[in-house]
């Protein structure tokens, strides 16, 4: 049996910014974890304030006076 040796194409044209552009590509500085890392304690706060909202509705008194 002869052996079949795949051949693969030379690259020509080696991008020389290949390296220096690479981090461009890293999922670190992907769009939506700079858009999660904008407002680091958002998510904490929505919900500490929604308990808060739950726990003032459900703790006051319901007889209609204002004052």
């Amino acid at each position: 049996m002869a052996e079949q040796q795949t051949h693969q194409p030379k690259i020509l044209h080696r991008d020389p910014w290949a390296k220096r552009e690479a981090w461009r590509k890293q999922p670190f500085f992907s769009k939506a974890n700079t858009i999660k890392g904008m407002f680091p304690g958002l998510g904490i706060a929505t919900v500490a304030f929604a308990i808060y909202c739950g726990v003032e509705y459900a703790t006051t008194p319901k007889d209609g006076a204002h004052h």
